[in-house]
């Protein structure tokens, strides 16, 4: 049994007990629900306990290596700025078409209590009081990065440790390699961890969704159903607007790209693996879009191990989703933060199931959400993932298409490279 399916039937085991439990109305069976949420609590808290030093260490890792990609000259420059852009330019379409779709939804009939601090936690959002967007801006430089790490200020502590990445990357090689390496082993140290606490899935996910689905009954399966609408949605929405994008950029017809991408898509959505489909990818972009075997070769690699293009969707519709099921407003500033966050974090989500949704929790509670929500998207990911992978091999061969057309002003005399990354 995949660890999928296994999540899957957590899940189901807990909905279905859970509305089993409403429908009785039986305290005695709704307290003994209650029960098992401590069990829950433990395993969205191992969650919360990994993210700082994996966060960082991978930043720092991926920053300051990259000092050595220069040596793959201009492509590498233009692949990163094609990344970034389309990064940017998904998180400005993908967060007010979300926050659009959650204005329009009616309040939940019953929602289960606030986890422990959430509360409090809501009252101080900034959106709340008012906070100016100067403020916000300001409070992106942390004078103090330990008390920004402490105090779950991801986005401050991601601005230092980026700092920190490209200052180390300008240092002595063999210093620097030093350093380096040094967080490679504790990155290697924290992915360990997640997978142990990925593993841990289906009895955290349990635990949450039964005492959920006792509280909220009928009114927490629907909540579900319209996540995944919504969801599902603007990720076709965003696949539908990179396809012009990919043809003005890449210089060819809507037409010829759209049947470039559909083999890749087909097996995307059907394997919900973005490293599955590189054979049809380069396939795709060296005979339908003619683009040149250097390119390809560099550029899809590279892109199905750390260009998650589908992050800028998955994350603000997430983050207005938990808002929405716990009645906690999501305001501009906190949706913002998220959206920033997910272009510069994609490159360096782990590389196991659901990993990226673990790297969220810290920015939750940043903005006023329970942690908690975390475990939800977690449980309920396996078919918005094949929409994400959609849209993630979309990106990849459309920015392997731009990357082309600007390739062609100028050859930098850069080979194939091949890239060894992990499945996302």
């Amino acid at each position: 049994m995949t660890d999928t399916t296994r999540v899957l039937a957590s899940l189901g085991a807990g909905i279905a007990g859970g509305l089993v439990i409403a429908a009785t109305g039986n305290a005695a069976l709704v307290h003994a629900a209650d029960a098992v949420a401590p069990v829950g609590t433990l395993w969205v808290n191992a969650i919360q306990m990994t993210v700082i030093p994996l966060v960082v260490s991978l930043l720092v890792t991926g920053v300051a290596s990259g000092a050595d990609a220069r040596a793959v000259g201009r492509l590498s420059v233009r692949t990163l700025a094609v990344f970034v852009t389309l990064l940017a330019g998904v998180a400005a379409a993908s967060a007010p078409l979300g926050a659009a779709i959650f204005r329009l939804m009616p309040a939940l009939a019953a929602r289960p209590p606030l986890p422990a601090g959430a509360a409090d936690a809501a009252s101080r959002l900034p959106g709340v009081h008012g906070e100016t967007f100067a403020a916000w801006l300001t409070s992106l430089v942390p004078p103090n990065p330990v008390a920004s790490a402490v105090n779950g200020d991801m986005l401050g502590l991601i601005v230092f440790t980026l700092v920190f990445a490209l200052a180390l990357a300008r240092t002595p090689a063999a210093s620097r390699a030093t350093v380096v390496a040094g967080f490679q082993a504790v990155a290697a140290a924290m992915l360990t961890m997640v997978r142990w606490v990925v593993l841990a899935a289906p009895v955290g996910v349990f635990a949450l969704v039964l005492p959920m689905a006792a509280h909220a009954g009928a009114s927490f399966v629907g909540a579900i159903g319209f996540f995944l609408v919504a969801y599902s949605g603007v990720c076709l929405a965003v696949v539908l607007l990179l396809y012009p994008v990919a043809a003005w950029g890449g210089g060819v017809s809507l037409r010829r790209f759209a049947r470039a991408a559909l083999p890749p898509q087909l097996i995307a959505f059907s394997t919900s693996s973005s490293i599955a489909t590189l054979p049809a990818l380069v396939q795709s972009a060296e005979e339908s879009l003619a683009i040149p075997n250097r390119v390809s070769g560099f550029v899809l690699p590279l892109a199905v191990s750390t260009f998650h293009v589908a992050a800028p969707v998955s994350w603000p519709i997430g983050a207005l989703f938990v808002g929405w099921f716990y009645g906690i407003p999501v305001h501009a500033p906190q949706l913002v933060t998220v959206s920033l966050a997910a272009v510069f974090l994609s490159f360096v989500a782990p590389g196991v199931p659901r990993g990226s949704f673990i790297m969220l929790a810290p920015l939750f509670l940043s903005i006023g959400l329970p942690a908690e929500g975390i475990g939800i998207l977690i449980a309920i990911d396996a078919l918005p993932d094949l929409f994400a992978t959609l849209l993630n091999v979309t990106g990849d061969l459309a920015a392997a298409a731009i990357v082309g057309r600007l390739d062609r002003g100028g050859a930098d005399g850069a080979g194939p490279t091949t890239f060894a990354g992990t499945e996302r």
